[in-house]
């Protein structure tokens, strides 16, 4: 399925040719102050450091945790988490295999991540070598929230990003709607 960017405002609208019709942009859920809606976040993404600590859970083990993560902010997207490799236990990351390709940070690796008597397949990425703007990052790991016991920004429990390609963490505050579900890819 082709889409063709029409026009580069707020409504942009994408044509997609095997409906033979003009695709909208989702009208973003309301606000409260403080909250951070995702369709205000930038495209190219934003990389930026994160304030609160970061921890991920499998098989009932910590499996990673740290002070000092990124947080990847991209429209339409739950933020996307990052952990320096020394805060990801060892043992925990086998691989790496050929992943996807980012259009942003460049060629990904996949990693099954084992946690207690669980393993997740496929379930934590890295960019060795990320693209240019993204450099700091570099070998950080991030994990897909679905098939983890439990992943946490500060306190807060994160909700998997829809779908099974992103891997964003939606915690209170972040408002969508989100990209990753059924009906859009097209967004």
């Amino acid at each position: 399925m082709i889409r063709i960017n029409l026009s580069l405002t707020r409504d942009t609208i994408y044509l997609d040719p095997a409906m033979a019709r003009p695709l909208s942009r989702p009208i973003p859920d309301p606000t409260k102050p403080g909250d951070q809606s995702v369709w205000d976040y930038p495209r190219p993404p934003r990389l930026e450091r994160v304030a609160e600590p970061l921890r991920v859970v499998l098989g009932g083990a910590v499996i990673a945790q740290t002070k000092a993560g990124y947080r990847v902010l991209e429209t339409a997207h739950p933020p996307t988490y990052y952990f320096p490799p020394a805060d990801v236990m060892a043992g925990v990351l086998t691989g790496p295999r050929r992943g996807g390709i980012c259009e942003w940070k460049g060629q990904a690796v996949l990693f099954d991540v084992h946690g207690g008597d669980r393993l997740a397949p496929s379930a934590a990425w890295s960019y060795p070598e990320p693209t240019s703007g993204f450099d700091a990052i570099a070998g950080y790991v991030a994990f897909y929230a679905l098939p983890m016991d439990a992943c946490f920004v500060g306190d807060a429990q994160v909700t998997p990003q829809p779908g099974t390609f992103y891997g964003g963490w939606i915690t209170p505050g972040i408002v969508g709607p989100f990209k990753g579900g059924p009906g859009t890819m097209g967004w």
